[in-house]
């Protein structure tokens, strides 16, 4: 798709052209490096959905330029090498891909994981954010599977009225959580991202990435009671189990219908805003209503 005339007279985008980025977004990276000191003692990184390679260019002068630094860079679709960073077709959703990360690192666990990926908006907000957040939650999944105790997580989030189970779920894994936006956001964009540092696990979680997130079908599946941290547990299932299952007389049922990979048959999937709703309810310290994280400009 070729460039409009807004995006010729956008600063950022005549920046990143002079100075040979592949895209603007590259200086949305290096705003959050600034403002957050990203790449403080980093040797390991992997930029999640990467194409076309803007946010893996920014790391690769960052980190892959220090000798000892090593970038890992995933997306489905293929891009033009780069130099110090390793390039990984694959699918974040699947187990494979986590090992090829960590046999790539040999053997160790990454220092950041940076996710700039978002889906095909619709200008329907609701969907969008629904994607978006399906996307982001796709990426902390992976990240619990390549990240290192203390590591940080950065990723694009659309702020809406149902963002505060995201945060949620993040604090969950995470020992601080910030929602910021770099002046090279537009302001018109609903976008954030979500800065996650001190990564640090609740006590005998084990990550797993058979489970498709929000599944309705698969929370159905499961024995009620308290999860048991040893065993490998979904990340959506830290939620309360019963945010999973209509409310008597109520009318909880999702607003649409999912079909899973190679399934026939239209699997019920969730709304964030069901989930939010019956969190802040049930719970309202873990879910707190409105937007507890508040947005950081810089």
């Amino acid at each position: 798709m070729g460039r409009t005339s807004k995006d010729k007279r956008d600063v950022y985008y005549r920046l990143a052209k002079e100075n040979g980025w592949r895209a603007r977004s590259a200086f949305k990276l290096l705003q959050l490096d600034e403002e957050f000191q990203l790449f403080q003692g980093v040797t390991r990184a992997v930029d999640l959905c990467a194409a076309p390679g803007s946010w893996s260019q920014v790391l690769s002068q960052k980190i892959g330029g220090q000798g000892s630094g090593h970038v890992v860079a995933v997306d489905l679709q293929a891009m033009a090498p780069l130099p110090g960073v390793l390039q990984i077709q694959g699918d974040i959703t699947q187990l494979s891909t986590a090992k090829e990360i960590i046999q790539h690192f040999e053997g160790c666990p990454a220092d950041l994981v940076v996710c700039d990926g978002a889906p095909d908006v619709t200008g329907l907000h609701d969907v969008d954010e629904y994607m978006q957040a399906q996307l982001l939650l796709a990426a902390l999944n992976i990240a619990t599977h390549v990240l290192k105790p203390g590591g940080c997580f950065v990723a694009k989030i659309f702020r809406g009225r149902d963002v505060t189970l995201i945060y949620s779920q993040l604090r969950v894994f995470f020992s601080s959580v910030l929602c910021a936006k770099p002046r090279s956001s537009r302001n018109s964009s609903i976008e954030a991202f979500a800065v996650c540092k001190g990564y640090d696990p609740p006590a005998g979680f084990l990550p797993d990435l058979t489970k498709p997130l929000l599944d309705h079908s698969y929370g159905e599946s499961q024995s009620p009671g308290p999860h048991p941290w040893g065993e490998s547990v979904p990340l959506w299932n830290l939620c309360p189990r019963r945010a999973l299952s209509p409310t008597p007389g109520g009318n909880s049922a999702p607003r649409g219908n999912s079909v899973p990979r190679g399934s026939s048959s239209p699997v019920r999937s969730w709304e964030l805003s069901d989930l939010v709703r019956i969190l802040s309810r049930e719970d309202p310290e873990s879910c707190p209503t409105g937007d507890s994280t508040q947005l950081r400009r810089f």
